[in-house]
């Protein structure tokens, strides 16, 4: 899989560009500020529908511009596409393949399928839960397109439900009764969403587990027990088949009982709190090394290791599935150290095509070298 044809019009900096691609590594290099980072995060939003930087659309559209609009041409094998997205902030954004209007823009998503290394990825080490959680999830969804209507509608209901919850609190604490006549028909709707994203993710977190730690060994130059586990918010039921490592792994029904059985122990606190405790929105990732918790105290050195590790791990993932993934890697080169540089650009490598982003031209392992755009003001034009 590899782009051909990115267009941008108002997004971000560029009022307008046409940038003709092909595959390989490609490097763009320019000063910082100059919209390097910008080109990727448009490639990375027609894979995902979402940015790595902000989470609002807002900010996506050119300071003056109303709507901004990305097309993209993908090539899988002998088969090629179209794909083009328009982002109305306000309003809902459209999607259209191949000149045709589709009836939701997450109809598009499987069709460009990318694994994005950025500097932002020391905090899948060292930050909070939830960026695990996204790192999660985003690879469910380009491992599984349809998973991206699981995850909206756990996200709907959970929204209902704590309002709900938040408005019943407030009630009681001024001397009413609170209503809470409709909470057991959104606990049943949460469930039965959170049991299958949980499943999910438990599943994936199993395929990926031998991927990492062989990827931090690659990346690191040494071995070192590194732990990949997940940390549900639910106490795990003990049926379902049997793990290598002798534990149990419920299946979504056995998970969605579970759930229920949580929401009801804790709808006292849950009142109380105005919000909703229990569900996958809740769980974390816990990453170790050699026994110890990464976040804490991993070195610096480690954590970069084992960031680099999670997206390593998901590129072989997505080839496994048949599903080669466009790689980006966004000024990462600059943050590593000279033996670290040298071994991921080996495993970068083999991609069918990488963009890579630099300060300066140097910054790029030789391993890299490829075809090289120079970004200025906005601009971008053939260096070599």
């Amino acid at each position: 899989m590899h782009l051909t044809h990115l267009s941008l019009v108002d997004f971000r900096s560029y009022p307008s560009l046409d940038l003709t691609l092909g595959p390989g590594v490609i490097t763009l290099v320019g000063r910082n500020g100059q919209g390097k980072t910008n080109l990727l995060e448009a490639i990375g939003y027609v894979a995902t529908l979402a940015s790595h930087r902000v989470s609002a659309d807002a900010p996506l559209v050119r300071e003056g511009a109303s709507h901004a609009v990305l097309r993209a041409r993908i090539v899988r094998g002998d088969r090629a596409a179209l794909v083009e997205l328009e982002i109305v902030p306000g309003r809902a954004n459209r999607a259209r393949l191949n000149r045709a209007p589709v009836s939701r823009p997450r109809d598009v998503l499987g069709l460009l399928c990318t694994v994005l290394f950025a500097p932002e990825d020391l905090a899948l080490v060292k930050g909070d839960p939830a960026g695990r959680r996204q790192f999660l999830d985003e690879l469910l969804v380009a491992r599984t397109p349809r998973m991206a209507a699981v995850l909206a509608d756990y996200d709907r209901v959970l929204k209902q439900r704590s309002t709900l919850l938040r408005t019943a609190g407030a009630a009681r604490r001024s001397g009413g009764q609170g209503d809470l006549r409709t909470l057991d028909v959104w606990d049943g709707y949460l469930a039965s969403y959170g049991a299958e994203l949980l499943a999910a993710r438990l599943a994936l977190v199993e395929a990926l587990r031998p991927g990492v730690a062989g990827a931090y060994a690659a990346v690191a130059g040494m071995q070192a027990q590194v732990g990949f586990e997940y940390r549900a918010s639910v106490p795990p039921p003990q049926q379902g088949p049997v793990l290598p490592d002798g534990q149990a792994w419920p299946d979504r029904q056995v998970w969605e009982e579970a759930i229920r059985t949580e929401l009801v122990a804790a709808r006292p606190r849950e009142v109380e709190r105005g919000q909703t405790l229990v569900g996958p929105h809740r769980d974390d990732l816990l990453l170790t090394v050699d026994g110890r918790p990464a976040r804490g105290y991993a070195s610096h050195g480690e954590s970069w290791s084992l960031a680099l590790a999670l997206r390593l791990a998901s590129f072989e993932l997505l080839r496994a599935d048949d599903r080669e993934p466009v790689l980006l890697l966004d000024d990462v080169f600059a943050e590593l150290d000279a033996g670290r540089r040298s071994r991921l650009a080996e495993l970068v490598a083999p991609a069918e095509q990488v963009l890579v982003t630099a300060a300066v031209e140097a910054d790029v392992p030789a391993e890299l070298a490829g075809t090289c755009f120079v970004v200025a003001a906005g601009e971008v034009r053939r260096a070599c």
